[in-house]
């Protein structure tokens, strides 16, 4: 659909671009990016026909943009600029009625059916008819922008060229804008060009991304490919940290602002910040932890400050043990949206934690734990799934920085340790008879302070593996000892 063959050029006494050479397919959302300077506005305007190039070509459905008329390059390729200006005081309708220009013929062309269909169709699918009447220099920023798409749109172009479309648009007319240009791209074949500032809008809508630099092309590629971690800490010349999107397979870039003063200090997790009584058992920490755990809420990962293990009836209802869970914080004045809770039907005196330290590297430990409802894993299938409040569960602090492998491999070993535990401990099957490996409804949380040394494993063998075993298969037995002498009485 387009090709930028060798582009060098700029403007005079100072060139910018250096011999880009891309192609554009019909149908694509291909996305411009860099730092400012990198040349993405200049070839904007060589691809728009606003600026010629000293040397190579532009070519759009295989002929040389030179070779289109005005009017005719109307009708194949349309413009949004970033600062779209409004010089006379047209209504939105008038404004978006300009965009039909192209597709007249002499002085008085009749304003037909068909101009009317299509106009009213953009203000429609731009979210503007609803103020069709109103003068354009009445209106916000944001609404403006969106006037000036539909103008673009009612061109009925092959090609749209765009300049930092979500510029002034609020979260919601964003995501809307981007839906709907890569709904058109996808069912009626309309070619995307657009400059974005935003990586991760970029990312989650483009189908490629054309990264430059310094006027000459750095990567042209999909965007998993271009949005590298060591690239854009380079191009770019900042701190970042490339992580998944959470619900689509994209990427996302996020900023790492310099530390301050407050996040330099040497504070690590222990029995200071743990308080326990009948209730629950709380652990306060000083600032966010980063959290990967499966409460009862603050499941999954986060960023936590306070850390709940609630006591509950065996008789406890779990159908809406969420909700219920929430109430119950907010009644302690206790944030839900700034914590990980977990409920357990053990008593809570039967706790056990501590702190295990070597090399620098230090983790704390608590664990509540009762094996009544034991169970195997390797033979589950024999039993009848009900509901029960947790059993076995299990906090680990590491006063480290850990890496999503770390993590990972953490909750791996105290997993491992915990099954050894019950294994030592000859705890059984109620219904099978065999070595249990856990309870049906355990639950575990590893928070890291995220300061202090890097932690990159976390494996039964490694430094911060061997504290997490030792520290959960000490805690774990001891708790299952003050369990079995409790309820033996």
């Amino acid at each position: 659909m387009l090709s930028v063959n060798h582009v060098t050029g700029g403007y005079p006494g100072h060139e910018v671009l250096h011999d880009l050479s891309f192609d554009v397919q019909k149908g694509e959302l291909l996305g411009i990016v860099g730092p400012n300077g990198s040349g993405k506005t200049t070839i904007f305007k060589v691809i728009s026909g606003i600026l010629k190039a000293r040397s190579g070509e532009v070519l759009i459905k295989d002929k040389p943009i030179t070779r289109y008329s005005a009017k005719q390059l109307a009708k194949v390729l349309a413009v949004l600029p970033q600062h779209a200006e409004q010089a006379f005081p047209y209504t939105v309708k008038e404004t978006v009625s300009l965009g039909r220009y192209a597709h007249h013929t002499g002085w008085f062309q009749m304003w037909s059916e068909r101009d009317e269909a299509v106009v009213q169709r953009t203000m429609e699918q731009t979210g503007i008819k609803a103020f069709q009447d109103t003068y354009v220099n009445e209106l916000s920023g944001g609404e403006r922008q969106r006037v000036f798409l539909a103008q673009a749109l009612a061109q009925e172009p092959e090609i749209l060229l765009l300049d930092e479309p979500t510029n002034h648009l609020d979260l919601s007319y964003q995501k809307e804008l981007l839906d709907l240009l890569k709904k058109w791209t996808r069912e009626q074949g309309l070619t995307v060009i657009s400059i974005f500032h935003d990586l991760n809008l970029a990312g989650l809508y483009c189908d490629r991304l054309l990264l430059l630099e310094d006027g000459k092309i750095n990567m042209h590629n999909k965007p998993n490919e271009v949005l590298d971690e060591g690239r854009i800490q380079s191009v770019y010349r900042t701190n970042i940290e490339k992580h998944p999107h959470p619900t689509v397979p994209k990427p996302q870039m996020l900023l790492l602002p310099e530390k301050q003063a407050e996040d330099l200090d040497d504070l690590f997790i222990d029995d200071r910040f743990l308080k326990c009584n009948d209730d629950m058992i709380t652990l306060e920490a000083p600032f966010p932890l980063r959290t990967m755990s499966s409460g009862v809420v603050g499941s999954g990962t986060g960023w936590y400050k306070t850390f709940v293990n609630r006591h509950v009836s065996k008789r406890y209802n779990c159908t809406n043990h969420s909700e219920e869970m929430s109430v119950f914080l907010k009644k302690h004045d206790i944030d839900p949206m700034e914590t990980v809770g977990m409920m357990t039907a053990v008593r809570l005196e039967d706790v056990s934690y501590r702190l295990i330290e070597k090399d620098d590297v230090s983790v704390f430990i608590v664990v509540t734990a009762g094996v009544g409802n034991a169970v195997d894993a390797s033979r589950s299938d024999e039993h009848v799934y009900e509901p029960l409040p947790g059993t076995i569960n299990t906090w680990v602090f590491v006063n480290g920085s850990l890496t999503d492998e770390a993590f990972i491999q953490s909750i791996m070993t105290a997993t491992e340790a915990k099954v050894k535990v019950l294994h030592d401990h000859d705890v059984k099957d109620s219904i099978t008879g065999s070595y249990a490996t856990g309870t049906a409804t355990d639950s575990i949380l590893i928070a890291a302070t995220q300061r202090g040394k890097h932690l990159p494993y976390a494996g039964t063998i490694t430094t911060l593996g061997k504290l997490i075993s030792q520290g959960i298969y000490t805690c774990t037995s001891e708790a299952v000892k003050k369990y079995r002498e409790r309820v033996s009485l």
